[in-house]
């Protein structure tokens, strides 16, 4: 029989080893569009993509990857995580079982691949306006309305880094979308070689139907505030959005329950929104500058303004 050689001691790597960057991937359209734009820069390192596997959409994640991938321009890689959670046997642990600390877990992923591979920045790309996420009524306020990329969430969680690491040795985190609005991430991934047919696809929504057993057999319910800024960007890069939804929230059908969202985003878009909300909101890092957030927020209510006019258009009338 044959021995198969082993080899003792240490692997060497040489500095073209390790990635370059590394950015979060959700297989959304922001991760989508920063992930494009850096795929399609001609460097010989690659492009670390930390991924939490969504459970029933791994194909569609799959699908999205490979896009970029496609591109060819330099090496991509992938690391995909797992959220399921388990409990240890016999531990006596009370897991946490809600998604509320989803967003950490991503995060601290991604760092802890990054300082692996020697590298002193990552990206959570999400566009600035959702980033923010402004809350369209009060019941959405505090822990209703996701933070997990908030300007004020990265200041802390960098200090929390600044906190543990070796002097010198620490690790940033930095939203590189955070002046852009969703309908710039469409426009930037396009230009950097996303056709639409290749965006529509992605995963925006925040209660995918698909999740739930009687369900289509659908990624975007269409209703959901996700789903509604998704529809702010594509309309405005585009022209239209062919995304398949289980249901569209202008439709004179659908019974009141079910375009709370819509009809909250409306009032939104017709009360003014000043700095003095921007502050109130949710505190702001010492070194933040809220003019540039003032605008980005009001860029993206103008696309959200688009989007209602779109769909004005496009409303069928009710039946009498």
């Amino acid at each position: 029989m044959r021995r198969k050689s082993v080899r003792e001691g240490p692997l060497t790597f040489t500095d073209e080893d390790y990635a370059h960057d590394v950015a979060l991937f959700s297989g959304g359209l922001d991760s989508l569009g920063w992930a494009a734009q850096q795929a399609a820069l001609p460097f010989p390192r690659a492009l670390l993509l930390v991924t939490f596997a969504e459970r029933n959409f791994e194909a569609l994640q799959d699908q999205v990857y490979e896009a970029v991938r496609g591109l060819r321009r330099r090496p991509v890689r992938r690391l995909t995580q797992s959220q399921t959670v388990r409990k240890p046997r016999g531990s006596g642990i009370e897991l946490e079982l809600t998604t509320r600390s989803g967003g950490l877990l991503y995060a601290a992923t991604a760092v802890h691949a990054a300082a692996a591979e020697h590298v002193p920045v990552v990206h959570p790309p999400e566009n600035g306006r959702l980033a923010l996420n402004p809350p369209p009524s009060a019941a959405r306020a505090g822990t209703c309305s996701t933070r997990s990329v908030h300007p004020w969430t990265v200041h802390h969680l960098n200090r929390v880094i600044s906190e543990v690491a070796e002097p010198g040795s620490a690790i940033r985190v930095e939203n590189p979308f955070a002046t852009l609005t969703k309908g710039d991430v469409c426009a930037a991934a396009h230009d950097a070689g996303m056709p639409q047919r290749v965006l529509e696809p992605t995963l925006s929504c925040g209660a995918p139907p698909d999740r739930r057993p009687a369900g289509p057999a659908l990624a975007h319910c269409g209703l959901c505030y996700p789903c509604l800024v998704r529809r702010s960007g594509l309309v405005p890069a585009f022209g239209e959005d062919r995304t398949p939804y289980a249901a569209d929230p202008w439709d004179p059908d659908l019974p009141a329950s079910r375009t709370g969202n819509w009809q909250a985003l409306r009032r939104w878009l017709d009360t003014e929104w000043s700095m003095l909300d921007l502050v109130a909101d949710a505190p702001l890092p010492p070194d933040t500058q809220p003019a540039s957030l003032m605008e980005v927020v009001e860029r993206g209510r103008g696309e959200l303004r688009a989007l209602i006019a779109w769909a004005g258009k496009r409303a069928p009338r009710k039946a009498s």
